[in-house]
This record gives structure tokens, sequence and C-alpha cells, in this order.
């Protein structure tokens, strides 16, 4: 197997050492893992392209390049230059420091490479890790990641459902949850979740030189979402899973809006 990571918190960020682990693992001894990864960090970009000026990047390595990009551009760059002869069979992205689930999958430069590998008709899977008292403190936080990764993978790709003849395919969320790996429950099927009351904001700070910046802030990253969602099942110490179309249409209410059509 053939495999192209990414991630959005840079190319030297411990989750995408973890990642490497555990796509050489499913890749096995015949495979190739490609690392295609930010040079900075990308955190909060989403499926941002660098579309109005060009992207520099540098090898680093044996299969192992940084780009002056976003996620998104990583994924392209791997799939239209670095392994345009012979593309990859999935992309992963991550592993995220820090929850992907509930309303932060919509900001997330990790989701953002998954959507644009889905949109070119490749599998792909983007992990996060949960963070916690449980775990942040550890030897290694993405412990739980690392551990129960490969296998949950292997499900996935053996029973997972993926429509890549579908205008939009499929693509899935996994995150883990913030414990170590050993107090893991198991893993859940679920929806994208919403934290009630959590949203991004700004604060307000002044330079010393007397020019104003605004800092974004992220909400409490540990309040439940309901019932059968990604963050109620991790903060319950389970690994959710959660299958993903970039399809923004709200198909529920468009039979509801008929009385609009002339």
């Amino acid at each position: 197997m053939r495999i192209l990571i990414t991630n959005d918190d840079g190319i030297n960020a411990p989750g995408l050492r973890t990642l490497l682990a555990i796509a050489t693992d499913l890749a096995g001894p015949e495979g190739e893992v490609w690392t295609v990864a930010p040079a900075f960090e990308q955190s909060g970009v989403g499926h941002c392209i660098s579309y109005t000026h060009p992207t520099m990047i540098a090898q680093l390595g044996e299969r192992r390049f940084a780009a002056e990009g976003s996620p998104a551009d990583c994924v392209m760059a791997g799939l239209y230059h670095y392994m345009k002869d012979s593309p990859p069979d999935l992309v992963l992205s991550g592993v995220n420091r820090g929850n992907n689930a509930a309303e932060n999958t919509l900001y997330s430069g990790t989701i953002g490479a998954a959507i644009e590998a889905a949109l070119q008709g490749i599998p792909a899977v983007a992990l996060s890790q949960f963070m916690g008292p449980e775990n942040k403190e550890l030897d290694d936080p993405f412990e739980a990641a690392a551990v129960h990764a490969p296998c949950t993978l292997r499900a996935l790709l053996a029973q997972g459902m993926w429509q890549q003849d579908a205008d939009y395919s499929i693509f899935y969320n996994i995150n883990f949850p913030p414990v170590p790996a050993s107090a893991v429950k198991g893993t859940k099927v679920v929806t994208q979740g919403r934290r009630k009351g959590v949203n991004f904001s700004v604060q307000a700070d002044t330079s010393p030189t007397g020019r104003d910046f605004l800092w974004v802030r992220g909400g409490p990253q540990h309040e439940p979402s309901a019932e059968g969602t990604d963050a109620q099942a991790n903060l319950a110490g389970y690994i959710s899973i959660t299958p993903m179309r970039a399809d923004l249409t709200a198909h529920d209410i468009i039979n509801d809006l008929k009385g609009l059509e002339t």
C-alpha cells in the first residue's frame, strides 16, 4: 500500500511522527509512506488552498517534503507532483494535537486535507488526539492514537464505505479519547456533534508600540455534545468514527422549500 500523510500542526509536530509510525505499520514491508506537510503550523485554516500565490516546497529526506502552504496544498502537491506517476492508495491526515470533533471539525486543516483527498477521488481519513488531564502529561500524549489507530484503520479499510464514484465521496474523521491507551473503552460510529454555547471568539490586545491586535480564542473543549455524537463518545472514553462528505447541502429541508420555486 502507498500512503500519503500530512497534517496541520507542521512538519516537525509530534503527532506527525506518530502518524508516520501508524502509516508504516499499515503500509507493510512492501509499501511506501510519503510525507508532504506544512513547513509551519496551519491549524484552523480549514480547506484553504493557496490559490493566489505559489507554494514553496523543500525536500527534507527520502519521501519527506515541507510546503509553505496549507494541508490541502500538501495533498495536491503529493497527488500532482511527487506521486503523480503512482498515486497513493490512501491519504491520512494528523495525528492532530487536540480534538477535531463537533464544531472544531469545520475549522480544521487536518479535516481540510482529508476533504481535498476525497475530492480528488482518494480514500482519506483524518485522525485527531483529544487532550485532557488524563493524557496530556503522559510521556506520549498521543499514546491512545499510536496504539489503537492501526487496528481501527484496518477495520475501516475492510468494512468502511467510501463511495468513490459519488460526486462527493466519503471520508472519515477519527478522534481518539483523552485517556491513556489502556483506558480506551472501544469504538463508536457517531455523528458530528455540537457543544452548545461553545464558539471561537476574539480577545483584543495592544502591543508595546500601541497597535491593536485580536487573538482568536477557542471555547471549552470538555463540554459534551449530544448522545451518539463525537465529542460525547470521546469524553466517555471511546474512539469516535464519523463518516463525512463535502456536500454542504441541507438535504432535509429541500422539499420544504419547494414553495419558493417559480
